[in-house]
């Protein structure tokens, strides 16, 4: 007896024409049904949020390749391709279909940080909070787009019998297998949950102040293996996510920003602290990097030779306290060779035993 749903071919049909023609018509019905559903759905969003809209639009493609697969499965039903070639039919939209799904799962997924990381200004002046809702954006779409991948290719695998019994039978053997495969995705796994750590606990941020080994950058990219931190003679460090849940390192805009720069002076004894003080906030108040906070002078140590002089100035970020530093640095020591050579480091012994006559290292070893 005949199967039923051959009763459809008529007699005069050759079969690849009928089996052309049933596909073919499914396809076309997918594709038309698409076409309304996204009208539909287009119609109803006017008006409304971007991200549904901006989605409905990239998504637009592997939705109509989804709408063009059903439709080929249902015309697979009516086409006379035998059991085996309906079910390697079925079989390999199947398998696209799951592509699909994972594509637009990523998809939808990159539309939605692109979206919530356009809400935040990294070149604000105070960027503190965008530093960290770009951070965990970019940390967890990436976390999760590595998941979507993996349970994309495992639900695509699984629609083959032959793979599906195989991992079922490697769940129940678990063993020694189990533990190589452990073994051999421990660092992958490591890094994945220390960007997921870094991202719930932020240690670090993009554009964060840091010193790591000793040297001083700024975090550039944070990936979901390894972070690069941008040097401040524009080399690149790579460090892997565990370095900065493992070692210590500084972040100098942890919570803010703004940072105190100190610039170190060493002067004579002699040295009129109150006239180097006054000259300080004249210097730092005239200065467009200032932030307005903090400045400071104060004498820190004493040698048998000169004072340590520290002068603390405040900025509202590291290279501009940086530059700051470098400023004060600069006038000072032009102030002092230019109003009180006097002050500056020097060989009292020698300037003693000139001033007496004699030759240098001849006076008193206790004078002064």
């Amino acid at each position: 007896m005949a199967d039923p749903i051959y009763a459809f071919r008529p007699e005069w049909a050759p079969l690849w024409l009928f089996n052309l023609a049933a596909l073919g018509l499914g396809a076309v019905a997918g594709l038309i049904l698409h076409e309304l559903v996204t009208r539909a759905i287009r119609r109803s969003l006017r008006g409304k949020d971007t991200y549904w809209s901006t989605l409905l639009v990239k998504l637009r493609r592997p939705s109509r390749l989804a709408a063009l697969i059903l439709g080929l499965a249902v015309g697979a039903s009516f086409a006379q391709l035998g059991e085996g070639g309906v079910a390697a039919l079925r079989r390999i939209l199947a398998v696209a279909f799951v592509i699909l799904v994972g594509w637009s799962a990523l998809t939808a997924l990159d539309i939605w940080s692109l979206l919530h990381v356009r809400r935040f200004k990294l070149d604000a002046e105070d960027n503190l909070l965008a530093r960290k809702h770009v951070t965990q954006t970019r940390i967890l779409t990436r976390t999760a787009g590595i998941l979507i991948v993996i349970l994309t290719a495992g639900f695509a695998l699984m629609t083959f019998p032959g793979v599906r019994q195989y991992g079922i039978s490697l769940l129940a053997s678990a063993g020694a297998a189990g533990i190589i495969a452990g073994l051999a995705l421990q660092p992958f796994l490591t890094n994945l949950i220390a960007g997921v750590q870094i991202a719930t606990t932020q240690p670090i941020r993009i554009d964060d102040a840091v010193i790591v080994e000793n040297e001083w950058g700024q975090i550039e990219e944070i990936t979901s293996t390894y972070v690069v931190v941008r040097l401040w003679d524009w080399r690149r460090m790579v460090l892997p996510l565990t370095y900065f849940i493992q070692q210590p390192f500084q972040n100098w805009t942890r919570e803010t920003a703004s940072l105190i720069g100190t610039v170190m002076l060493y002067v004579d004894y002699t040295a009129p602290v109150d006239v180097l003080r006054a000259k300080l906030e004249e210097i730092t108040r005239a200065s467009p990097l200032w932030d307005g906070q903090v400045v400071n002078l104060a004498v820190t140590e004493t040698s048998e030779r000169t004072m340590q002089v520290r002068c603390l100035v405040s900025a509202r970020n590291a290279p501009t306290t940086f530059d700051l530093r470098c400023e004060v640095r600069e006038k000072m020591v032009a102030f002092l060779q230019s109003e009180m050579p006097q002050v500056l480091p020097k060989d009292r012994l020698d300037a003693e035993a000139r001033l007496k006559g004699s030759p240098p290292g001849l006076g008193n070893p206790v004078s002064g």
